[in-house]
């Protein structure tokens, strides 16, 4: 429990930190963050696998990097249900769906004992 407590509130600075990072994503503060955080999960638990089925064909056409599109959408859908969260476009979803990638995978590499879902 401790873990999952810990890999969310990494995920969520991942969040806060990607949005600081670029002008096109818009942050209020570290608590909305974590809130995008929780809402990406349960984002891509229930509805991105519905998605991936839908769209399997062109993602073996493009060798799986169709998976990025649809990493922008679930950033798009958090987008809408969250006021405090602003992406400008989905061209900056989709950078923000490569970076927050990168930075998530560097804070959990370097802080130990917590493990991805």
């Amino acid at each position: 429990m401790l873990s999952l407590i810990l890999y969310f509130l990494i995920n969520g600075l991942a969040v806060f930190i990607t949005a600081r990072i670029l002008k096109g994503v818009d942050i209020e503060n570290y608590g909305s963050a974590l809130l995008v955080s929780i809402l990406l999960t349960v984002v891509n638990t229930f509805v991105k696998p519905i998605l991936f089925f839908l769209t399997l064909p062109i993602t073996i056409l493009t060798l799986g990097l169709f998976s990025l599109v649809l990493n922008a959408l679930m950033l798009m859908i958090v987008d809408y249900f969250m006021d405090s969260f602003n992406i400008k476009n989905f061209g900056w979803a989709l950078i923000m769906s490569i970076v927050l990638s990168i930075v998530n995978a560097a804070l959990l590499f370097l802080i130990p004992g917590v493990m991805a879902l």
